[in-house]
């Protein structure tokens, strides 16, 4: 039967070698309430064994987006998987919650077992950055559904968070928001930014017009920063009220999600200088800022919202934990006026 599904375009010897391939990756993920070992039809995470008391389940889903396409095309398949890591747990963070165990779906036309090794393997790195088990995952090799050499992935993850520590707490008038600093792009505006690239003539093997340490592939491939472990240790501090994961919609989007109708975030704009790479998409697309703050995060990845007397020593935390982090604007009440 194997023979025959084989030459129907599906390898089955070929997923079972996959797997344990990349099993010692998700082993390396372990952490307490999850052993992530691949094999069974589930995977179990205890709640108890990680050391919660009253926890609130959060959960997140999500995709790598057209991104995907320049991976294709460059041939630089080793960090798209922390993008897709990034892009849940980053969600889940902005509730509050510890993300606890990760689960991948990748699906291909035809396995490489090498480009899918190494796609896993980035999936284990961003696991490893958030804190997360990967605990299991579904590979699917569908004949005629997909290019060659294309794939496509979506990622799962469930956090949790003590009920007295969910996110967003109460955003008020005068309180201030912290900007950190995204990797680049991170996986929103592929589709806007690969017409860019196409438009401008620019080729993802030569010099980014705008770095020429580096080609313009690897400046676009660059993996979404996991801001996990830097916000975790802040909830302990009421002060600290909210974080937005700056993704789709960018900041004009994103901030106001986590807050309420009466409040409006008021951005400092000497402190959003837009980052060369970004610099180069608006004069390269003819972009306007409109279409710059809700289409790419404008070089920042997430916004954390706290009270004016805990600014000081939330930045100085912040920086500790390795983040570019600066006072991006302030809350103001929604007619514009502070409070």
């Amino acid at each position: 039967m194997s023979d025959a599904y084989k030459k129907a375009g599906v390898d089955i010897d070929a997923g079972d070698r996959l797997i344990k391939a990349i099993g010692p990756l998700a082993r390396a993920t372990a952490r307490p309430g999850a052993d992530a070992a691949l094999g069974g039809f589930g995977g179990m995470f205890d709640l108890k064994a990680a050391g919660f008391k009253d926890p609130i389940l959060v959960s997140g889903t999500d995709g790598v987006g057209t991104k995907l396409k320049i991976a294709f095309e460059t041939g630089m398949h080793g960090t798209i998987g922390v993008d897709l890591v990034a892009m849940c747990v980053n969600d889940v963070l902005a509730q509050g919650a510890e993300p606890l165990f990760f689960l991948d779906y990748f699906a291909t036309g035809k396995l490489d077992e090498g480009t899918a090794a190494s796609v896993v393997a980035g999936i284990a790195d961003g696991c490893g950055q958030a804190g997360c088990a990967l605990i299991g995952g579904e590979t699917a090799e569908m004949p005629g559904m997909y290019g060659d050499g294309e794939y496509d992935l979506a990622g799962f993850c469930v956090g949790a968070a003590e009920r007295d520590r969910l996110l967003p707490r109460k955003v008020e008038a005068g309180d201030v928001m912290i900007g950190l600093a995204s990797s680049g792009a991170h996986s929103n505006g592929y589709s806007l930014i690969r017409k860019i690239v196409s438009d401008s003539g620019a080729q993802y093997d030569a010099p980014a017009p705008f770095d020429n340490t580096r080609s313009l592939g690897e400046a676009l491939i660059a993996p979404t920063r996991i801001y996990v472990k830097s916000i975790l240790p802040l909830l302990d501090d009421e002060r600290v009220k909210a974080f937005a994961h700056i993704t789709g919609g960018g900041l004009t989007d994103n901030t106001p999600r986590v807050m309420s109708d009466d409040v409006t975030p008021r951005y400092d704009e000497s402190a959003l200088t837009l980052p060369p790479l970004f610099a180069w998409l608006k004069e390269a697309g003819s972009l306007s800022e409109s279409d710059m703050r809700r289409t790419f995060n404008c070089g920042i990845g997430g916004v954390v919202v706290c009270a004016p007397d805990a600014a000081d020593d939330t930045l100085a935390k912040l920086k500790a934990s390795g983040e570019d982090a600066r006072v991006v604007g302030d809350i103001v009440a929604s007619n514009g006026k502070d409070a």
